[in-house]
């Protein structure tokens, strides 16, 4: 079992470390002006003072609209800092568990496994695709694709005719801190039932009015069905 003092975890202040934070309190989460991914320098000298014998990288960059503007950035964080985190682990020994997205798919055919072929659907998902290709080189890593929402929905309107394993952020982080004491490696999906958007925010509160919304009712590219299979993880985990 991991000793939890050693364990770090990127991304903190993110909607994701939010609530790992409520489950692994005991767990190690330093603050961007002390781990910055981007630093290489900076990180090893925190390993050094501290220890690590596990890195949860969830840090990211991860608005598309801002990421097609800024492109530059997600390269920097998504891609060049994932990859100073791979490197990081290697060094020192450390697994590494990296989040990643279920955009790395298509989106043409939905209920995707580990194994099947990717092809991101925008400048956000070829980031973190290429964050990915540097975890994939690391033997002693795990890359978790998936893909979660606060955990009230927060707009008025939502697809009905887009597909996804979308789960709240909270139920997302119950999910993948039961992996931490696991040593899983290779390419893991983390989700819930395949289910449109629609449903998934009436699932949240059945009692919010939320207005259906279609995919051709918008002006920029949705994917209609990025579904993931999460048999292996349901074998791995048994709840």
């Amino acid at each position: 079992m991991v000793d939890k003092s050693k364990i770090i975890f990127t991304g903190e202040s993110g909607l994701l470390g939010t609530e790992v934070k409520k489950i692994l309190p005991d767990i190690t989460y330093p603050p961007l002006d002390e781990f910055d991914i981007t630093n290489y320098d900076q990180m090893r000298r925190y390993v050094e003072s501290n220890g690590c014998e596990l890195i949860v990288h969830a840090a990211a960059f991860t608005s598309p609209p801002l990421i097609d503007k800024d492109p530059i950035k997600a390269i920097e964080v998504n891609i060049i800092g994932t990859a100073n985190v791979v490197k990081l682990c290697k060094e020192h020994d450390a697994r590494l568990i990296y989040v990643c997205t279920d955009y790395v798919f298509k989106g043409d055919k939905g209920n995707y496994k580990e194994d099947d072929p990717v092809y991101p659907v925008n400048k956000y998902a070829w980031s973190k695709l290429g964050g990915e290709c540097a975890v994939r080189l690391y033997d002693k890593s795990l890359i978790i694709r998936t893909t979660f929402g606060p955990n009230v929905f927060p707009y008025e309107k939502a697809f009905v005719d887009q597909w996804t394993s979308r789960e709240s952020v909270s139920t997302i982080a119950m999910k993948i801190s039961k992996l931490i004491d696991k040593n899983v490696t290779g390419v893991l999906h983390v989700g819930g039932p395949r289910r449109t958007v629609f449903e998934f925010a009436k699932s949240l509160d059945e009692t919010k009015d939320i207005k259906e919304l279609s995919i051709g009712d918008v002006n920029f590219v949705v994917p209609v069905d990025t579904s993931l299979s999460c048999d292996r993880y349901n074998e791995i985990v048994k709840d």
